[in-house]
């Protein structure tokens, strides 16, 4: 995720809460106060960098962008119209209505995100919340850590400077970035009256700790009532905070929006160990027993923990997953980053796409996947200027996966929101709960 000028305007409706109380912290007012602080007359225009030319009229040319479908909205990102001819089909559904827990397929929510009847009766957490720090040292994992230092005293500093490679704009270049050590919070909820007599199963999710951006409701108290109304089962919650900062540069970034396995192996050589000795409890090695869950660029992680490592983890959930091509540093290997993961890299239109540029889920085997998954009708569109790449488009993308899954036969649910912005707390708040209870339908 990359948190764009207008982004923090567009927060505005999201809630701060504390994790401490029993909820997730939202950083996003932190970042605007940043923002106001700074000087406008020391950034950069972003008119200032020529950025290349995007290719938004010839779609037989590389990294072609598609305009078709949107439409301008009242914030900084476009309206994205959910039946673009682009798009697979999907069900629309009745104002304040949900897709069914039981059912597979592509939904569209109207545009009324109004609070589930469950929520008017929740109590507050009365689970255990046990909170413990990481610091980078030489047997942590991830060490040295990355940090991008901003040229000038502007939130958005990155975005001013940053250019893409001659030719080629899905490389971006970013100055500044050098290693450097990190600190994260891990955060583990015990729900009331767990087994303790077996291995738990768990959802884990990133940015969580005291840099968490998860901007709904109190996620612990909600698993609470989940659990007594036996619509999810018994479980542990792990909110894992990110290696700091946004995008490409940062260590947030590189451990989120790199498309391998090794952040589900840091995972779990470095934190269920921990997690497991400091809350005194059992953690399932079942795949099906466990579960990723991310907002934005953590939920690309979320994605990848299981794609990559389907040994590990079988079910997913995310919230405007950064399907796109965020991987920095560049790897030549999946030039596409995660927009590899449904479709091939855009230098390559119109043709069978030669390795390493092909996407990966439609030419593997069907995993044994459960994934749900939402993406707003005014979610990010290219918010970096001079990387107009062809994928960089966050509907587009959630689109394609849906009919790559659809094709597939897997077994997901993919929620497009009417009057949604990134990360979009309403509609969280609506879906949540039957997110949760159709992601975990199937556990016996």
């Amino acid at each position: 995720m990359l948190f764009h000028p207008s982004y923090h305007r567009q927060t505005s409706r999201l809630w701060a809460h504390s994790l401490r109380a029993g909820a997730l912290t939202l950083i996003l007012g932190s970042l605007s106060l940043c923002q106001a602080q700074a000087n406008p007359a020391e950034c950069t225009p972003l008119e200032a960098l020529q950025p290349p030319q995007a290719n938004t009229t010839d779609p037989h040319k590389p990294f072609f962008i598609d305009t078709s479908g949107l439409q301008n909205g009242s914030g900084a990102m476009p309206v994205h119209d959910p039946h673009n001819p682009l798009y697979p089909q999907a069900i629309d559904l009745p104002d304040e209505t949900l897709p069914p827990a039981n059912k597979t397929g592509n939904y569209i929510l109207g545009p009324t995100h109004t609070l589930p009847a469950l929520w008017q009766d929740i109590q507050p957490a009365r689970g255990r919340l046990i909170s413990f720090t990481l610091t980078s040292s030489s047997t942590s994992g991830y060490n040295p850590g990355t940090i991008r230092d901003e040229p000038v005293p502007c939130a958005t500093g990155m975005k001013n400077v940053s250019t893409s490679q001659p030719g080629d704009p899905s490389i971006l270049n970013v100055p500044g970035a050098h290693p450097a050590p990190w600190t994260r919070t891990v955060d583990v909820y015990v729900p009331p009256n767990i087994p303790a007599d077996r291995p738990l199963p768990f959802l884990i999710f990133g940015d969580g700790g005291n840099d968490g951006i998860y901007p709904g409701r109190d996620l612990f108290a909600l698993v609470d009532r989940l659990i007594e109304k036996h619509r999810i089962p018994p479980m542990i919650i792990i909110g894992v905070g990110s290696g700091g900062g946004d995008a490409q540069g940062s260590e947030r970034g590189r451990e989120y929006d790199t498309m391998s396995g090794a952040y589900a192996d840091w995972v779990e050589a470095h934190v269920l160990p921990l997690v497991e000795q400091k809350a005194s409890v059992t953690l399932s090695h079942n795949p099906e027993e466990r579960a990723t869950m991310g907002f934005s660029s953590s939920g690309a992680a979320a994605f990848a923990m299981a794609w990559f490592r389907p040994n590990l983890y079988h079910r997913v959930l995310a919230y405007s997953p950064s399907l796109v091509n965020q991987q920095w540093p560049h790897d030549p290997a999946l030039p596409g980053g995660g927009w590899q993961l449904h479709s091939p890299w855009a230098g390559t239109p119109h043709a069978v796409p030669p390795q390493p540029g092909a996407a990966l889920i439609p030419a593997a085997q069907r995993a044994p996947l459960h994934i749900w998954y939402e993406m707003g009708d005014q979610d990010l569109f290219y918010p970096v200027r001079p990387m107009p790449d062809g994928m960089h488009d966050w509907v587009l993308a959630g689109e394609n996966l849906a009919r790559v899954l659809g094709n597939k036969g897997y077994d997901y649910q993919f929620v497009f929101s009417r009057n949604a912005q990134h990360v979009d707390a309403p509609t969280i708040e609506q879906t949540l709960p039957e997110a949760l209870e159709w992601l975990w339908r199937q556990h016996n």
